[in-house]
């Protein structure tokens, strides 16, 4: 048995004792990485599971936040589809307000039109019936005259008509009337309404009278013509 004072066998000894220790350390440290190793995985799959849950509740978000673009794309697009239709009828009225303010215009220059030409024919009419009145004054001033020499009688009746009434027609009736009605219309153009008996140039005579507005020669050539027409009757 060697003795443990022998040098070697010391040697020996110390390096067992180290082979011992560095094995214990080694295999302490394994231990050690093991456990490190463990937590870092238990850290690392809590953590990805962490960030799994949280990219999942992103991607949720992401979807609701994709299905509220949409939907915002959607009524933004029907908004402007509405605003386009608005626009558009925004501009008809606008178009049809204009017309009606041009066809306001054009109606107010036809009333100011009217209005001018019905002042001008009212004066018109206004110095025509004074030119009628006064066509009438000389008639019923110049009766007395036409009375005696043609045995004639003016009567005014309503209306501005004059009816002519003549006698002496006949010598066996004196008293017979041939009468006519006469008016002024407001040219101041004599018309003829009615005559008994019917005289068949009294349409002619009237055609005369407009053209020549020779009332006396007219009176003459229709007491001519009832004469005549009497004389005719007569002698059948």
């Amino acid at each position: 048995m060697a003795s443990i004072r022998d040098y070697n066998v010391v040697e020996q000894f110390n390096s067992r004792l180290e082979e011992i220790r560095t094995k214990l350390l080694d295999q302490a440290m394994v231990e050690v990485l093991n456990d490190r190793a463990a937590e870092l995985c238990l850290a690392h799959r809590q953590y990805m599971t962490s960030v799994l849950d949280t990219c999942f509740k992103k991607c949720k978000e992401d979807e609701t936040m994709f299905d509220m673009i949409h939907a915002y794309k959607q009524d933004l697009k029907e908004k402007t589809s509405l605003l386009k239709e608005k626009n558009a009828e925004q501009l008809e009225v606008v178009s049809e307000i204009e017309d009606k303010e041009h066809h306001k215009a054009l109606l107010f220059q036809r009333i100011e039109k009217l209005k001018k030409d019905q002042a001008r024919n009212k004066e018109l009419i206004q110095s025509q019936n004074k030119a009628n009145k006064n066509r009438l004054k000389k008639l019923n001033k110049c009766k007395d005259v036409f009375q005696k020499h043609l045995s004639l009688e003016i009567r005014k009746i309503q209306g501005e008509k004059l009816q002519f009434v003549f006698r002496n027609i006949s010598r066996k009736d004196p008293d017979m009337v041939h009468t006519f009605l006469l008016q002024l219309d407001a040219e101041g153009v004599y018309h003829i309404m009615s005559c008994d008996p019917p005289l068949e140039k009294m349409a002619h005579l009237e055609r005369r009278l407009q053209e020549t507005n020779n009332f006396s020669a007219f009176l003459a050539n229709v007491r001519r013509e009832f004469v005549a027409l009497h004389n005719g009757a007569k002698m059948a």
